[in-house]
This record gives C-alpha cells, sequence and structure tokens, in this order.
C-alpha cells in the first residue's frame, strides 16, 4: 500500500507531495550533505550495485558522517535525520511561515528580481573585466545575446576570427565544484559553438572573497591561455 504522502513510484524512487518542502528543510539543516550521510555518489560508484539491495548493503556497511569522529550511519541513524528534519519542519519552518506578512512577500519579490539581478551582474563584470581580462591580456566581449540562447555562453575571446567562450557561474562558499553539473548539462550546446566558431567554451566560477567576486577555478586560466594560443597557430 503507497503511503499517502507518496505522489507517484518510480522503480525504488518516490516523488513526494510536499517534497519541495522536505528538499529545502534537508538542505538547510545540511541533513543530505556528507558531514551527515557520507558522499553517496562516491560511494555508489565503488559499489557499482547490480541491484537496489547490493547498494542498501554496501551503503550501511561502508559509510560514515564525514567530520571529526563521524559516527557509523545505520538504518536507525538515517531514522534520526528524518525525525531531526520533521522537528525543524514542525518547529522551526512552520514558527518562520506564521510570521511572514505580505509586505515582507512583496518586498522580497522587488529585491529578488531586481537588486539581486543587479549585484550579480556587477560581480560578474568583477570577474570577468577585473582579474580574468587582466591576467589573460586580451578583450573579453560580451556575447549577443542569441548566443546565450543557442550555445549558453556570456562572454567571448576574439581569436584570428575564431572565438572562445565563457561562462560565468557563481558558486557558493563550502561548494566543491563536483557538486555543480553545469558542465554535463550544456554540453552539447558548448560542443555546437565549438564546431561553428573554433573554439572552446570554458567555465569560469566566481566566489565571494571578502568584499568582491574572484575566480575560483584558477586553473582555468592557463586552460584558456593554452587555446588561445593554439588558435593563433
Amino acid at each position: 500500500m503507497t503511503e499517502k504522502w507518496v505522489k507517484a513510484i518510480e522503480g525504488k524512487n518516490k516523488k513526494y507531495y510536499r517534497e519541495t518542502l522536505l528538499n529545502y528543510a534537508a538542505n538547510r539543516w545540511a541533513l543530505n550533505k556528507t558531514g551527515s550521510v557520507d558522499r553517496v555518489a562516491f560511494l555508489i560508484r565503488q559499489c557499482s550495485p547490480k541491484s537496489f539491495e547490493d547498494w542498501e548493503k554496501y551503503y550501511f556497511k561502508n559509510a560514515r558522517q564525514k567530520k571529526q569522529n563521524g559516527q557509523k550511519i545505520t538504518p536507525e541513524y538515517i531514522d534520526n535525520l528524518g525525525k531531526k528534519l520533521f522537528m525543524e519542519i514542525t518547529e522551526t519552518v512552520k514558527s518562520e511561515l506564521n510570521s511572514i506578512c505580505e509586505d515582507e512577500c512583496i518586498d522580497y519579490m522587488h529585491n529578488l528580481v531586481l537588486n539581486r539581478t543587479f549585484e550579480g551582474y556587477r560581480s560578474e563584470i568583477e570577474v570577468i573585466y577585473g582579474e580574468l581580462e587582466e591576467a589573460l591580456g586580451v578583450d573579453i566581449k560580451q556575447a549577443p545575446d542569441v548566443w546565450d540562447r543557442l550555445f549558453t555562453v556570456d562572454y567571448f575571446i576574439e581569436v584570428k576570427s575564431k572565438f572562445i567562450g565563457l561562462q560565468i557561474k557563481p558558486i557558493e562558499a563550502g561548494m566543491a565544484l563536483d557538486e555543480y553539473k553545469w558542465n554535463g548539462i550544456q554540453k552539447e550546446t558548448h560542443d555546437k559553438f565549438t564546431k561553428q566558431f573554433g573554439g572552446k567554451v570554458f567555465f569560469v566560477y566566481s566566489i565571494k572573497q571578502g568584499d568582491k567576486k574572484v575566480i575560483y577555478n584558477k586553473g582555468v586560466i592557463d586552460e584558456i591561455k593554452r587555446e588561445i594560443a593554439d588558435l593563433s597557430k
């Protein structure tokens, strides 16, 4: 019998009616992070399971909290994570929801659409026209709108009638690059850009450092330099 809170079942995976709320709370209190449940993506690759039962057995045998003196993860431990999730939603989140007023929501939407877009744009400009352009010693230009839509490219560098694409992505403090899936998602559009314009597309990840944004993946600078050199031949 399907639980009343389950919207749909796909194989072993369940879709929940209140999944947005559950996901929000699990993320907010880091219940799905390595400090709570270990590196699940790494562990399942190590396991290479042929069935769900193989994976479940391997996980509970090998998983530990990824923190100092982290405890071994058991089914009972996962139960306790669920209990903590329930407590945070019914106490903290419920209290916060009850305190929200209409004016706060109106103010938030104005800030989200206008203020944050503007600050994000300023940060992007700092990274491109500050650190990156200076490090490369070349002119970097904003991509036409059609390039953004067709190739997911934000900026470009012209080298002997060929173009190198750049895509700028903000990254939150404490997050690792392998948690971001842009590379895989946008590979097809970036391959089309390379086929049409000759140059590769590079991701430039930015992170806040003090009062300004800086390049997170510094190694991309040398990669772009090599691509410029190759296209210049």
